[in-house]
């Protein structure tokens, strides 16, 4: 079918309307990857810091090192347990919000968001104050007796997994409350009248309806904590072993730009494809 002048005119004026922005994208995403893609071939030079070349040598030494086979490990348990962990807290307070009735609820809405608008670094410095050795977790549990010595809780997987989780609870929230918001209830109210048990209904019913939520939001979650690095450093400590602060060290420390952009684009290759097959997973269990 012909298109008629008028669909070609608005054709022209919403191409118009996204050139800016797409060559704002271009400009201020895709060049600098394209040249972080480049600098990952290049040779890594003592002296130059980096020579001219085509190169696999630097994803090979990530492939080669035990030490980066670690790294990387770390990185996707963490990002796994916050996501997760996320995901479990983070439904029941959003189904409460999307239902509830109360004059409220932009309040609670607002306490929820509260924790997006303080910086990542005082946030930490807070989860210090509670799980350093003489916080106030270790002292209260001190004085009660309930132990004799500090539990080390500082610079271990968990602190991190929970200082993390605490940045991306709120992402996790609001994508879930704006899906649930939407679901048709009146569906469900009729699984149950015709004998579907609550536990069935959710099951059967509510939660394929919220399942593209679900995974849009656990999706989101994921990514930001495969690529999180002030937390994981202030609570794991200089030498925790994560993605981003190792390629922050290899470019910023050991000026090896090489290598830092060959773990740069590792880390997006397993962050994609981690999060292409929790999708299709999940997606798999619910048809």
């Amino acid at each position: 079918m012909a298109l008629s002048a008028t669909d070609l005119k608005r054709g022209g004026a919403a191409s118009a309307l996204l050139l800016p922005a797409t060559l704002l994208v271009v400009v201020a995403l895709v060049a600098p990857m394209l040249t972080l893609l480049r600098y990952s071939f290049n040779a890594y030079d003592p002296i130059m810091l980096m020579r001219e070349t085509f190169t696999l040598e630097n994803y090979a030494r990530f492939f080669a090192e035990p030490y980066y086979h670690e790294v990387i490990l770390t990185t996707l348990a963490v990002a796994f347990g916050a996501s997760f962990g996320a995901l479990l807290l983070g439904f029941p307070l959003a189904y409460f919000l999307a239902r509830t009735k109360s004059r409220y609820k932009s309040l609670l809405v607002v306490l929820v968001v509260f924790p997006l608008l303080v910086g990542n670094v005082v946030r930490a410095a807070g989860w210090i104050a509670l799980f350093g050795s003489q916080g106030i977790l270790n002292v209260t549990l001190i004085k009660l007796g309930l132990i004799e010595s500090p539990l080390e809780i500082m610079y271990t997987d968990w602190a991190v997994i929970i200082g993390t989780l605490s940045v991306v609870m709120p992402f996790m929230v609001l994508s879930l409350q704006s899906v649930i918001e939407n679901v048709d209830f009146s569906v469900v109210d009729a699984a149950l009248n015709l004998g579907a048990s609550r536990f069935q209904a959710f099951r059967l019913v509510f939660l394929p309806l919220v399942m593209p939520g679900v995974t849009a939001g656990f999706a989101l979650i994921f990514i930001l904590c495969m690529n999180a690095y002030a937390t994981p450093y202030l609570l794991g400590g200089p030498g925790y072993k994560m993605m981003a602060p190792a390629l922050y060290e290899q470019i910023s420390v050991i000026s090896n730009w090489p290598f830092g952009s060959a773990l740069a684009f590792i880390l997006m290759a397993t962050t994609v494809l981690a999060t292409l097959v929790v999708t299709r997973v999940v997606r798999g269990k619910t048809v």
